[in-house]
């Protein structure tokens, strides 16, 4: 592999006009090291990808585009959430980039783990995962749940990388791999490991939030949990069916309990255990075709094959055709 690689930076970016100047401030300096250092061509590129934000977001993008050559920017239409800017930013980038770095722009994930992706790159890995060594800046729930979580993904068999969120590098190879994954219902980080090709992982410790809010409160943490449920396993429909059966054999140990307290004389009026037996059975249910309706939902949102995006200016894609006619 020759040590001259072209190298793309993806950062999407949701309102995030609070930490946008840092931001393009230490990702600029990493690139012109790497330059410097003759690791990467002088055509590599941050790509910040515009995800329908309502602040001055694109503003800056486009501003910070004009006074570095390095930056670029790509603007969706609207808001396709924080995986579809991922892919948006991706797609644009592997076109002519020889490996692509995924990182979210709030700076929590450290920016001097690149080069060290970079080296890993060079020794031939084409999916480079950035690996938190530890979870200290979480709170005891947040980190007690993302524990929960990865046991219980690894329990229904989706391999994922323990603590890696989307944090990596990919080459163009492993890029394109990833592009032809055609799902609607976006989990990238067990879609990644799918892709297979050598691997490795770099560590580093996350850090505070640079400035403003996160993008990802609870509610969207738990819809995040359940998309990367449904969308590698069926193992919760067959959890149903198991806890379905369960019941019925309940209810027949029940009955014939039943039957011997009635010719023992021993009769109880029963009402409170008829009313909870209708409760609990109804809430299971409920439960039940809940479960099932994510899938079927899924299976209808895939059926539409709506675009996973819209990309309304690609300043990335116009840069590089300013550059190939020079």
């Amino acid at each position: 592999m020759s040590d001259l690689f072209k190298l793309s930076i993806v950062v999407p970016c949701y309102n995030e006009e609070e930490v946008l100047h840092e931001t393009t401030k230490e990702l600029t300096a990493i690139v012109d090291n790497l330059i410097a250092e003759k690791k990467i061509t002088s055509t590599s590129k941050i790509v910040f990808v515009d995800d329908g934000s309502k602040d001055k977001t694109w503003s800056l993008i486009d501003e910070f585009s004009k006074k570095y050559d390095i930056v670029s920017g790509v603007k969706l239409s609207r808001n396709f959430g924080h995986q579809g800017a991922l892919l948006a930013g991706v797609t644009s980038a592997a076109e002519d980039s020889d490996a692509v770095i995924t990182i979210d722009a709030d700076l929590q994930d450290d920016v001097n783990a690149i080069p060290k992706m970079v080296d890993e790159y060079l020794d031939g890995a084409e999916v480079v995962y950035g690996v938190r060594n530890n979870r200290d800046t979480d709170t005891a729930f947040k980190r007690s749940t993302a524990e929960m979580f990865y046991k219980f993904m690894g329990f229904l068999g989706v391999k994922l990388v323990p603590d890696s969120a989307d944090y990596r590098l990919m080459s163009q190879r492993a890029c394109k791999v990833l592009l032809s994954y055609r799902e609607r219902n976006l989990f990238l980080r067990g879609i990644v490991p799918l892709v297979g090709f050598k691997s490795a992982k770099v560590y580093y410790a996350r850090k505070e939030r640079f400035a403003g809010e996160s993008k990802y409160p609870l509610k969207k943490m738990l819809k995040f949990a359940i998309d990367g449920v449904t969308s590698f396993s069926i193992v919760p429909i067959k959890l149903i069916m198991g806890l379905g059966f369960f019941i019925v054999l309940f209810s027949f140990l029940l009955l014939i309990y039943s039957f011997i307290r009635k010719i023992n004389g021993d009769v109880i009026p029963g009402w409170s255990s008829l009313m909870i037996s209708i409760w609990a059975l109804g809430g299971v249910q409920l439960i039940s075709i809940s479960v099932i309706g994510e899938y079927v939902g899924k299976i209808f949102s895939e059926v539409k094959q709506r675009p996973r995006f819209t990309i309304e200016r690609d300043i990335y894609t116009e840069k590089t055709q300013e550059e190939n006619k020079r």
